[in-house]
């Protein structure tokens, strides 16, 4: 094991990554329920729980990531930066295939919340995963 894999295995970091991924599922679950739908309106009570659920781990997820001092934050804002771009550009073409779908109204505004959820939870996951590996530019590891 190099010095850099062990360091970063002695740290003790919060669950951000399980949250995340929780979320993830989440709003995927929802997605799929409102796609099923298409073009019909759909139920909005679940996948509104679903959305709702998402972004509270979300939130807690993001919480419990800015109170992390020794990460490397340089490259987790790197991988953060590119996958967001690229997770933001595929959130944008699944909600174009709703729109082609002719899906109006609430049930838009709720697929571009669980899309919004969806573009920023893959980004932390992987940014996270690779910075957690990462010694921090101070630390002697």
């Amino acid at each position: 094991m190099s010095a850099v894999t062990a360091g970063a295995a002695r740290r003790r970091l919060p669950p951000v990554a399980e949250l995340t991924t929780v979320s993830l599922a989440l709003v995927v679950v929802g997605g799929i329920v409102m796609a099923s739908y298409a073009p019909r309106r759909p139920p909005l009570g679940g996948p509104a729980v679903l959305a709702v659920a998402g972004a509270a781990l979300l939130l807690a997820a993001v919480f419990l990531l800015s109170r992390l001092r020794d990460f490397n934050w340089a490259r987790f804002g790197l991988v953060f930066r590119w996958a967001l771009l690229a997770y933001v550009i595929s959130a944008g073409v699944i909600g174009f295939a709703f729109v082609r779908d002719h899906t109006r109204g609430a049930p838009l505004a709720l697929v571009t919340v669980m899309l919004l959820i969806y573009a920023v939870d893959v980004p932390v996951i992987i940014a996270f995963t690779v910075a957690r590996y990462s010694s921090p530019p101070h630390s002697a590891d």
